[in-house]
């Protein structure tokens, strides 16, 4: 499933050393600028250590590919470590290791992230092995090729091989018939075969482009040597043209959808899925609570009922996808223990649903799913890259002064509001189920 906001099994506040003239969260020190050639640059200091990180945000995920080339993006992911003219395949990662630093990438729905952390005396290092393959990365058909089969490979070994991940691409293409979230991120095993280095290339001169790219810096620098920096090293880059939006919206969900698989496995595995909206709807800070509520660890509804207490499930869990870029699901998966059914769990689930709409959730409960969200989200904060990761997060919905906000409409959710949207998203005719069973 996908990562949460923050990392929910906090439960408790710490003091932290905040940079002089800030406080916990706050984004008032943030340099914010967007270049000639688009690209917009957030950048704050933070000098509780001599190291930097450097995150380089496209926006671009599986959202913007088209039906018969899904999992480009993430090709794309791969290609950008494997070389420029300037530093040949495998230099980029060598000269970020010999320097000490660690480097990464992902690919999501909505965008596809680069970033390194290391000590701040290399930030130059970095700004110029990123704006290098920003502009000039070299797609050889060769290269492709051999690429090609490791992506394959990261296909059969996480979605095909794996009960979980198989069931959740089966129920994300059951419950999107238009919009491509219906898609996986790695993309179907034919395209993948398939896709050409002509359609990769059209792809990178679209999307990796600095008018559709964010960087975020945040560690130990002076915040307006750093943006002469970067103006020197990405403002010779070309804007592009402006990247095709997304349009697809997809339709109201008319009636229960439903899918089952079989698949070697030890145990049967759940999933449910009901259509919600992202965070441009009233309802999302009280979505977002509601999946505390329901399986934001050990004192989560889900956690106490199905495993702890009646030991009917080896996991149960749920998520909502706050950060999406357009409406998705708010995810429900359990899996039974041995002598438990798939049929059990999913009426135990759709039980938890029924609660909810029935009777609203205590003072005291309420309270410490918000007080999970607040450590959290402050924890976060101790760490250079979450900071930088939350401020690009906030920056790709709406702009990054939002994170200012997040916890006061967070804090604003009463218990009238879980009642509301549970009986508003969670009904019977919208859910998407999805069952897997081992075969015999």
């Amino acid at each position: 499933m996908r990562r949460r906001l923050a990392l929910l099994l906090v439960v408790a506040m710490v003091g932290v050393g905040w940079p002089a003239g800030t406080t916990a969260g706050s984004t008032d020190a943030v340099v914010a600028a967007t270049l000639d050639n688009g690209l917009r640059v957030l950048l704050l200091e933070d000098r509780r250590s001599s190291i930097v990180t450097v995150q380089t945000w496209y926006r671009v995920g599986s959202r913007n590919e088209a039906r018969g080339a899904t999992g480009i993006a993430h090709f794309l992911e791969h290609l950008m470590f494997r070389g420029t003219a300037k530093h040949g395949p495998g230099v980029f990662a060598r000269l970020v290791e010999r320097n000490g630093g660690q480097d990464n990438a992902f690919t999501s729905q909505d965008v596809t992230s680069y970033f390194v952390n290391i000590a701040a005396d290399r930030l130059d290092l970095v700004l110029e092995l990123e704006a290098d393959r920003m502009h000039n990365l070299v797609l050889d058909p060769k290269i492709i090729d051999a690429e090609r089969q490791v992506v394959i490979e990261e296909r059969r070994t996480r979605t095909e091989d794996d009960p979980g991940g198989f069931l959740g691409e089966e129920v994300s293409a059951l419950a999107f018939r238009a919009h491509p979230y219906g898609q996986p991120i790695i993309g179907w095993m034919g395209d993948i075969t398939r896709i050409t280095p002509e359609e990769i290339g059209a792809f990178y001169r679209t999307y990796y482009v600095p008018n559709n790219a964010l960087l975020v810096v945040v560690g130990d620098f002076k915040a307006a040597d750093v943006l002469a920096k970067v103006k020197a090293t990405f403002g010779s880059i070309p804007r592009g043209a402006a990247p095709p939006a997304v349009t697809a919206v997809e339709p109201v969900q008319n009636g229960e959808r439903r899918v089952l698989v079989y698949k070697q496995a030890e145990l049967p595995i759940v999933y449910l899925g009901y259509p919600v909206p992202n965070q441009q709807s009233p309802d999302a800070a009280a979505l977002e609570v509601l999946s505390v509520v329901l399986a934001a660890g050990r004192s989560s509804r889900l956690y106490r009922d199905l495993i702890h207490e009646r030991q009917l499930a080896l996991e149960a869990g749920g998520d909502y996808s706050y950060f999406a870029l357009d409406p998705n699901l708010f995810w429900f998966w359990a899996t039974p223990l041995p002598g438990q059914t798939a049929e059990t769990l999913e009426k135990e689930l759709l039980g938890h649903m029924e609660r909810l709409r029935r009777e609203p959730i205590s003072d005291v409960e309420l309270a410490r799913a918000k007080n999970q969200i607040e450590a959290s989200f402050v924890f976060q904060e101790d760490s250079i890259y979450r900071r930088a990761s939350l401020l690009a997060r906030f920056e790709l919905i709406g702009g990054y002064a939002l994170k200012d906000t997040y916890l006061d409409v967070i804090r604003a959710v009463t218990p009238a509001d879980l009642q509301r949207v549970a009986s508003a998203y969670f009904q019977d005719d919208k859910k998407n189920v999805g069952i897997l069973l081992p075969k015999p």
